[in-house]
């Protein structure tokens, strides 16, 4: 069972930033054991939904249109971490964050989260105006 941990969620005000980080456990390597890393949120009443979307293959970054210039993915190697830097936060961005990772090809193309195998616990992400 592939262990992935984030940490970095918290309460901000409307304009503020957060940073969210994701370390897996040793023994997985994102960068090796993966096609996929990303971040996905779930806000109250709502289903999770894809936030930011790293092809390891391609290098490509995708990201949902409504945090686009907003949030930034990035991946430390190193550390084997995944970063989601949250800025210009509105209400809206309330929700459980996820990281999670994917050993299968077809998670660069798919949309959802049906195509991710490898989830994290989530971390609450509250936004108040």
């Amino acid at each position: 069972q592939v262990q992935l941990v984030e940490s970095g969620g918290g309460s901000a005000q409307a304009g503020g930033s957060l940073r969210l980080s994701c370390q897996a456990a040793a023994g997985f390597n994102f960068a090796a054991h993966t096609y996929c890393m990303g971040w996905f949120r779930q806000p109250p009443g709502k289903e999770r939904e894809g936030v930011a979307r790293r092809s390891t293959a391609r290098g490509t970054i995708d990201y949902a249109d409504g945090v686009k210039g907003r949030f930034t993915f990035s991946h430390d190697s190193v550390q084997n971490t995944i970063y989601l830097q949250m800025t210009s936060l509105v209400p809206e961005d309330t929700a459980i964050y996820y990281c999670a990772a994917s050993s299968r090809p077809e998670c660069q193309a798919a949309t959802g989260t049906s195509t991710w195998n490898y989830w994290g616990r989530g971390t609450q992400v509250t936004v108040s105006s």
